[in-house]
Order: C-alpha cells, then sequence, then structure tokens
C-alpha cells in the first residue's frame, strides 16, 4: 500500500521504518528541513521502560495546585482561555485514582518492554550508533519522604514484573560514584538496571537516512494544511489534536512544554555515566558523549516554544543551577544549550495507537514524555495493525470509530481485533 505518515521524529520515523518492513511505499512528510528537529530534538535521552509511571496519581491534584505559585515547579499548569486544555485538565483529574493509575501503568509496561525489544532489533539490523550507554537508570532521593514514596512505587512497579531495586545511600553511590559530593543529602534511591539512555535526535535521524536509503520518500518543509478524505492510509504525528478536529476527531492531547540543557563536560571523568533522575527536581540526567543533558519539567501553557520569557528563562537556568548542585564544576556552565520542546499528552500518558474512525486514517500520537521509550515499538505496533495484524502485546490499540464529541476518558478500554 501506499501510506502518508505526518511528522519525522521519533514515532513517525519508526512508523516509517516498520512500514518499509512491511513492504509498504512510505512517504513522509515534515514541516521542519529534517528528521527530529523538534519533540525528539533534545529530550532526556532515557529509554525509560522501568520508570514509566503516569503522572496522574491520587497524590497529583494536590502536586500540581501547590506548584501553580512556582515558576520553576516540576509542573506548570497555566491556566488559559482554551477549551482543549479545560477538557484535558479534567480528563487527567478523572484519571487520578489508585484504580486508572495500576490499569495505565500495566499498559505502558506492556508497551514500553516490546518497545525496548523493538528498539535492540533494530540497533542490530541497522549498526546505528548514537550515544547509547546501557548502565540502567538510577533514581534518588533527597529527603526521608520522597525515598519512602520511592520504595512504594518500586514495591508496584514490581508487582508488573519491573526490576526496579531499591538501594540505600552507599548503594547509590556504588551504582554512580560520580555523585560523591552530594552523598550526604541523598537518603537512597531506586534502580533499574535493564533501562539505558542515549541521544534520540541522532537515533532518528539516522534511522531516516536508513528509511530514505530503502526508497522511502521524504518531504521536508512541508506542512499539512488539511486533508483529501479519499487519500491514501495516513498516520497522524505530533501537532495531532488540532489537525484532527477539521475531520471531527477530537483525541485528549495537549503539548507539554519540556526544557533541556546540554553543556560541554570540563572534566568527563568526574561526571556520572549511568542516567539519573532526581527526584527533588523532577528532572533527567543523561550522558552523551564529552556532554550532559539536564531535562524535564512540563508546561501546560499552550503551543508556544520560546526560552526568552521570563518564566522559560527561571526553567532553562534551574536545570543548569541544579547541576551544578549536584556535580560543582563538572561541566561548562556558562554556555548551556538551552532547548525547548513539546510533548503531545494524553491525561493517561497512554499513546492513540490504531484506526481512526475513517477507515484509512491512522493513529500514533500523545507519547508525551516517553516518545524516545516508546517511538520504536508504537511505529513496529501501527505497521502491523495497518498489515492485517495484532501485536503481541496486552494494550488497548485503537480500533472503533472514535466519537466526534470528546470523551472524559481518552482511551478506548476495548482492544481493536
Amino acid at each position: 500500500m501506499k501510506v502518508i505518515v505526518l511528522g519525522a521524529g521519533i514515532i513517525g520515523v519508526a512508523t516509517a521504518w516498520y512500514l518499509l518492513e512491511e513492504g509498504h511505499d512510505v512517504t513522509v512528510v515534515e514541516r521542519q528541513p529534517g528528521a527530529a528537529l523538534e519533540t525528539s530534538f533534545a529530550n532526556g535521552a532515557q529509554i525509560s521502560v522501568c520508570f514509566c509511571e503516569p503522572w496522574a496519581n491520587a497524590g497529583a491534584p494536590l502536586k500540581v495546585a501547590k506548584w501553580m505559585l512556582q515558576d520553576d515547579s516540576p509542573l506548570l499548569f497555566r491556566p488559559r482561555l482554551d477549551p482543549h486544555q479545560w477538557r484535558w485538565a479534567l480528563s487527567f483529574l478523572g484519571q487520578c485514582n489508585d484504580a486508572a493509575f495500576a490499569r495505565n501503568v500495566q499498559q505502558l509496561v506492556a508497551l514500553g518492554r516490546y518497545s525496548h525489544e523493538s528498539l535492540k532489533s533494530v540497533v542490530a539490523a541497522t549498526g546505528i550508533e548514537y550515544d547509547r550507554l546501557q548502565r540502567g537508570i538510577l533514581h534518588f532521593f533527597s529527603s526521608a519522604a520522597d525515598y519512602e514514596s520511592g520504595v512504594k512505587a518500586a514495591a508496584l512497579m514490581r508487582d508488573h514484573g519491573v526490576d526496579r531495586r531499591v538501594l540505600g545511600r552507599d548503594e547509590v553511590l556504588q551504582v554512580e560514584p560520580a555523585l560523591k559530593a552530594f552523598g550526604d543529602r541523598i537518603h537512597g534511591g531506586t534502580y533499574t538496571p535493564s533501562d539505558e539512555s542515549g541521544d534520540a535526535r541522532v537515533f532518528t535521524q539516522k534511522l531516516a537516512e536508513r528509511c530514505a536509503a530503502r526508497g522511502a520518500t521524504f518531504l521536508y518543509e512541508h506542512d499539512v494544511l488539511g486533508f483529501d478524505k479519499s487519500g491514501s492510509k495516513t498516520a497522524a504525528g505530533s501537532f495531532t489534536a488540532p489537525l484532527l478536529r477539521q475531520l471531527g476527531i477530537y483525541l485528549d492531547i495537549y503539548p507539554a512544554k519540556g526544557y533541556s540543557a546540554t553543556m560541554r563536560l570540563k572534566r568527563p571523568d568526574d561526571a556520572s555515566v549511568v542516567s539519573l533522575l532526581d527526584d527533588t527536581r523532577k528532572i533527567a540526567i543523561s550522558r552523551l558523549g564529552d556532554h550532559i543533558r539536564i531535562a524535564g519539567t512540563a508546561e501546560m501553557a499552550g503551543y508556544d516554544t520560546s526560552i526568552d520569557g521570563a518564566t522559560s528563562r527561571k526553567r532553562c537556568e534551574a536545570l543548569v543551577r541544579r547541576y551544578e548542585q549536584l556535580f560543582p564544576g563538572v561541566a561548562d556552565t556558562t554556555q548551556p544549550n538551552f532547548w525547548a520542546g513539546l510533548r503531545p499528552s494524553t491525561p493517561n500518558n497512554l499513546p492513540y495507537i490504531g484506526r481512526s474512525k475513517i477507515s484509512n486514517l491512522w493513529l500514533n500520537a500523545g507519547h508525551g514524555t516517553l516518545g524516545w521509550t516508546h517511538g520504536a515499538g508504537s511505529g513496529r505496533a501501527l505497521a502491523e495493525l495497518i498489515s492485517g495484524r495484532r501485536p503481541q502485546l496486552d494494550y488497548g490499540f485503537c480500533g472503533e470509530a472514535l466519537p466526534s464529541r470528546r470523551p472524559l476518558v481518552a482511551m478506548p478500554s476495548r482492544s481493536w481485533a
């Protein structure tokens, strides 16, 4: 079949790769001059299969309310005169209960495992190099209360078969000795040795090159303005929600603006090699060769990606300031490369994957902060669905007609077959 993929980030390019594997004729349409120049450009670099808890949980509403007054808070909700933002927020609140949390975690873990195996297969087949480090992810806590919460979260994830190990302070420093300067302020941590890290932009761009070499057509600097409903099958990418409203398809996706700072290492031997999660600031720290990437925070404030406003500057500067607290003098903090990108997020963190209510239009969007983690598997799953097969994982794929009115809970509970 002739298949058009909208968007050349990790989701779109992975979809294109697996569609080529299935023997389809693929065209990728991207508004930027190259692949991976938006959401996939400078993210946290983590493949976090075992750290995939949804934002929505029983304690989230109180935290979000408290953080609304802090410009540098981990999750900043800026109310706007935007009905789509408020509908998303109501759906988010509907997911903030223990039953929904457990249900969502189960699907995220299933998709993450499937995607990790898919990524490993692509890397083995292509030999792509992208500053990959298979050292796991270490989540450390700076207070006893946060550590106790982390212990409980680890127990929940182990119930889903995830190898998340609880560590004391000394064990944390054994896993990542570079934290020694901050060691007296660490209460403990959790560690997932099977997770990894790597540069999503480099991987995506190299995979796009291989797709082109196999016959895929990439139409860069092409904006999608609308649809001809008699056209070919379509996989939808990053700006999915506003694009599809003209077709009467209302997806519960809203952009979460994330920030990152990438800095050159002055003392590489003293820098961390294990990918880190700092619970206090809710940020990821990943080693990319002779650079370090600090990324995190989420700002629900529309489609703005600028970093020159007062709030944006505070959030960027907070990333650099925190890294200097953790690793004093290790990186060149005088010339950080700041970046902000929009992460298309659903209220329950589950992406839409599968058929829309229009028979030849397919969805692969809403991956939020887990796009790099779930990219390969989502592309593979959608390619299999388009080719008439059901992927071998327990996930609620879209398949039946989506309602023309926005539902309260975005993800259908019944799988497509």
